[in-house]
């Protein structure tokens, strides 16, 4: 009996142990791993709009489309003005954003980095027959018959420049589809931003955004180029987790002051983003991606010059 219970007591212990030294490491865990949460929300979401689009197969009506867009559209609206304005009160230096923006904008547009992002995606759609696109203003529509025609096959949104296309099921292949989707879906301060600051503040708004907007461009690649669109995916997940990881090695480097700065620039960029899917103004807002590299680089002189 005093071996029985010696052998309980042991047990009752070393329990207690276990539950001292294993759970808050498997608490850590878990909450550094909820900070991965958008992206892996934004990857799912593809993964279900492709479905749905497999789904509906013949494409979305324009109707419901400019609906959805719109909506989005004021959602990134609203999301871009809370950045900006959250974050102005945080700011050391007011006009930094400013001086970030014009010395972006001319570097991009130097660099014609948003022509340059349509041609490439352009590129990718050629067709042998080269039909003549018929413009819708966020995108093109193609149909096998006329523009009217409920079967028609939409474009993805216009969410970053100039009017992007697909067309029919007719000489496409899904190379093409995921080529296109692939830079659609990774090249945007959304995309690229978001992952950051989930990194470095928890915060996944940026990317359950973007999940939202590519749940309704993967509906509308899938309808289009089948269920291989889901491919696009896997890529998307490794390109955000790529940021997310160079943000998580480099924290320790990143001040509050600079992430003030990041948000202010990012929440202008999104809200350009708004305005191009609302159809209000026509904002090449690629061509401001190198503004986000002026306020790491002044807080980096700063620090140089003490």
């Amino acid at each position: 009996m005093t071996i029985f219970a010696a052998k309980v007591r042991n047990k009752s212990t070393f329990i207690v142990f276990i539950r001292i030294y294993f759970l808050p490491l498997q608490h850590k865990n878990s909450q550094t791993s909820t900070k991965m949460i958008g992206t892996i929300v934004n990857t799912c979401a593809i993964v279900m709009g492709t479905i749905v689009g497999t789904v509906l197969n013949r494409g979305i009506k324009e109707k419901y489309k400019t609906g959805l867009y719109d909506a989005l559209g004021l959602a990134s609206l609203a999301i871009g003005l809370n950045a900006t304005i959250t974050n102005l009160p945080k700011s050391q230096y007011p006009v930094l954003f400013i001086v970030a923006l014009a010395i972006g904008t001319v570097v991009g547009t130097r660099l014609d980095i948003d022509g340059r992002f349509h041609r490439l995606v352009n590129k990718t759609q050629q067709q042998k027959t080269h039909p003549q696109p018929l413009p819708t203003g966020r995108g093109v529509v193609t149909s096998a018959h006329d523009n009217s025609s409920d079967e028609s096959i939409y474009s993805p949104p216009y969410r970053v420049g100039p009017e992007v296309g697909l067309e029919g099921h007719s000489g496409r292949s899904l190379a093409d589809g995921l080529s296109t989707a692939t830079l659609l879906y990774c090249i945007g301060p959304l995309s690229m931003l978001g992952p950051v600051i989930a990194a470095l503040q928890g915060d996944n708004t940026f990317l359950f955004t973007n999940a939202t907007l590519d749940f309704v461009s993967s509906t509308i690649f899938a309808a289009t180029y089948g269920i291989g669109m889901m491919l696009a995916a896997p890529v998307l997940f490794l390109w955000q987790g790529f940021f997310y990881m160079v943000a998580k090695l480099s924290s320790q480097a990143v001040s509050d002051a600079l992430m003030a700065e990041l948000l202010i620039v990012g929440g202008l960029m999104i809200l350009g983003s708004g305005l191009n899917l609302l159809k209000l103004k026509e904002l090449k807002t690629l061509n401001l991606l190198p503004a986000l590299l002026v306020p790491p680089l002044w807080f980096l002189l700063k620090y140089w010059m003490g």
